[in-house]
């Protein structure tokens, strides 16, 4: 388990990162949320022990994570920290091999992911040759190669095609069932939802929101939907229930009052038949609005 706990970081008179805890268990994924300069990045650097911290620590496993515990962490930073002019296959086994594999196992290791990810045709070009997508692939590669004891991506699926986001998504998926406590940002929150057991959403360099996903949409306000066969604008007015919007035979409802959600649906079968009325779960974009607007 990996656990922040109270990590802030300031430049000059700025606090980039103000008292962030949060968890990551083994073998979840937890999603890292936030906008441009909300103060990802600068976390995921403290946690690898590239920033020195001004308060707070990092534990792994219960204790304080030591360097050689980081030295076992995949590390994928924003900026891609690959050699332009190196054949992408070499370098891969090189930093294999600073990770304590033989040429000949981070060889076939980076070969095997390589071709999972659509590159095992080209592992002798130079990595300036590839697109930036393919470049992505490879510090993915380089990230994953090892069997890091957790990960720590910043933007892993930034300018990835769909083949390559879901094998990707695969790889992280049985680094997780081996145990692993996976970390990544995105801004991408459909995958984000897809992918993540949990999430914590950063704000102003601050924890405004983290848990489930069920957690999270419990933040959110509570709404049902009204499908009938008739028009639906009766309800508007309807004693105990405030309407969001009425569009012909479909109503938005939100803060019933006790028991008008009873009344509501016997009028509405009184007048007719019942479609649909059920809760509307906001999804994350909602969620990560509100949490944030403050």
């Amino acid at each position: 388990m990996l656990e922040v706990q109270g990590l802030t970081r300031r430049f000059g008179d700025r606090v980039a990162v103000d008292d962030v805890s949060f968890t990551v268990p083994s073998g979840q994924t937890i999603g890292f949320v936030g906008a441009n300069g909300a103060g990802k990045t600068t976390t995921m650097r403290m946690i690898m022990g590239l920033l020195a911290t001004d308060g707070g620590t990092v534990t792994w496993q219960g204790r304080p994570a030591t360097d050689a515990d980081r030295r076992a962490f995949g590390y994928m930073p924003e900026e891609r920290g690959l050699y332009p002019k190196q054949p992408i296959l070499a370098q891969l086994v090189y930093l294999g091999e600073l990770r304590g594999m033989t040429a000949a196992q981070a060889s076939a290791e980076a070969t095997e992911m390589l071709t999972e990810l659509g590159l095992g045709e080209r592992l002798k070009d130079k990595l300036e040759k590839l697109s930036l997508g393919n470049q992505q692939r490879v510090q993915i590669t380089a990230a994953l190669m090892a069997s890091p004891t957790a990960l720590i991506l910043d933007e892993p699926f930034s300018g990835l095609d769909p083949m390559a986001l879901d094998a990707t998504s695969d790889m992280l998926r049985s680094r997780t069932g081996a145990g692993v406590p996976v970390l990544f940002s995105s801004h991408q929150l459909d995958l984000v939802d897809r992918l993540c057991d949990g999430l914590v959403i950063l704000a102003h360099g601050r924890v405004v929101a983290s848990g489930t996903r069920d957690e999270l949409v419990a933040l959110g306000d509570v709404r049902q939907r009204l499908v009938l066969d008739v028009d639906a604008g009766w309800v508007r007015g309807f004693t105990g229930v405030n309407v969001d919007d009425v569009d012909g035979n479909t109503a938005i409802l939100s803060h019933l009052e006790p028991g008008a959600d009873q009344a509501l649906l016997a009028e509405a079968l009184r007048r007719g038949s019942v479609r649909e009325y059920a809760p509307l779960v906001p999804s994350l974009s909602e969620i990560y609005r509100k949490v944030t607007a403050a």
